[in-house]
């Protein structure tokens, strides 16, 4: 398979992963044959992006930390969780702890796969994939920091629960003046609806309270520094800001994963923890499997696999003409070119 725009996908290709809807339903299914009505009705809800199958790409698969199963039912729980919040009622915290556990012993078994944050975003959806993206990331990241399980699972609890406080209804004056304002509010509002769960650990609430801050000071709510800052917070605002640079629903502009990690590089020492950015890059795939790339050489190919060790050096598959074009072919010329080895080859730009 492999990653395209939406207004490159054409009527009769096939999709390539699950699209799920807020609550972790399937809104359309892997495998399914798109026809004019859904493309339409996914460029309407915010579709941008997606994967489809391709015969050049058949056996070319996504390594996922995370199995479809326990997305959805991550997902569902964020979901029903949100609402309990928005209507005043208590959090399942049994049922949300059982399934966190479970995603976080799947990513410790699948420690060694890059990470790539690949779901669909829709209008719908956004919110709920960000808090599930927060979580697989700021679990990696912990496990790379050498943490225990029972780390791992508060870790993991307050970065799925970080932005909570976003959905809590209130008449405040000061609710979403500004984006500082909004990041100010929801930091402590979450904080409060977290810290009155008592199955919750309180270090756990304070990721939300203290995921704007900066390692610098210049963060909110209250300008604490380094060591003022818990550790689980440092890590989920790097993971934070990370997944909203490449959420095309978010207040940032829009990035491929290889330009948000050099942002989040820029600011390790002023704005993240400089061992905790160093731990991320280790995770992320910087050019995630299926994405269409131009290289130095000038052939354009998909990635098609990963190293661990180098997430900028993934293997590229090239398919062109006998001439050198590329694509839309009928006796292609295909190889694959590691730049682990290839040392002279580099990407030179992302295609959609």
């Amino acid at each position: 398979m492999r990653h395209t725009s939406i207004e490159s996908v054409e009527s009769g290709q096939v999709l390539g992963k699950s699209i799920y809807t807020s609550d972790g339903r399937t809104l359309l299914h892997a495998n399914v044959l798109l026809t004019p009505m859904m493309i339409t009705q996914l460029r309407r809800i915010g579709v941008t992006m997606l994967y489809i199958k391709d015969k050049h790409f058949a056996d070319v698969h996504i390594e996922d930390m995370v199995s479809e199963k326990t997305r959805r039912e991550t997902l569902s729980q964020v979901s029903e969780s949100m609402q309990c919040v928005q209507d005043g009622k208590n959090i399942d915290m049994k049922n949300v702890t059982k399934t966190v556990t479970n995603m976080v012993d799947e990513i410790v078994g699948n420690k060694n796969i890059l990470l790539q944050l690949d779901d669909v975003r829709t209008k719908d959806n956004h919110l709920f994939i960000h808090s599930l993206n927060v979580c697989m990331t700021s679990t990696i990241i912990g496990i790379n920091l050498g943490y225990n399980a029972d780390k791992l699972r508060d870790l993991a609890l307050g970065a799925l629960f970080h932005d909570i406080g976003k959905v809590v209804k209130e008449n405040d004056p000061i609710r979403r003046n500004t984006d500082k304002k909004d990041q100010e509010h929801h930091a402590w509002v979450g904080f409060n609806v977290l810290r009155k769960k008592h199955e919750l650990n309180l270090a756990s609430a304070h990721v939300s309270l203290q995921h704007h801050e900066h390692v610098d000071g210049t963060g909110l709510p209250r300008g604490l520094k380094n060591d003022e800052i818990h550790e689980y917070a440092k890590i989920v605002a790097v993971a934070n800001y990370y997944d909203n640079l490449i959420s095309e629903f978010s207040s940032e502009p829009t990035y491929m994963p290889y330009q948000a990690s050099e942002f989040i590089m820029g600011l390790a020492g002023r704005h993240f923890d400089h061992t905790i950015t160093v731990n991320f890059l280790r995770s992320i795939a910087l050019y995630p499997t299926g994405t269409s790339v131009k290289l130095n050489t000038g052939e354009i190919g998909v990635i098609v696999g990963q190293h661990k060790g180098l997430p900028s050096r993934p293997i590229v598959r090239v398919i062109r003409k006998k001439n050198g074009d590329s694509f839309n072919f009928e006796e292609p010329e295909v190889k694959e070119i590691d730049l682990a080895t290839a040392t002279t080859i580099f990407i030179e730009e992302v295609l959609n």
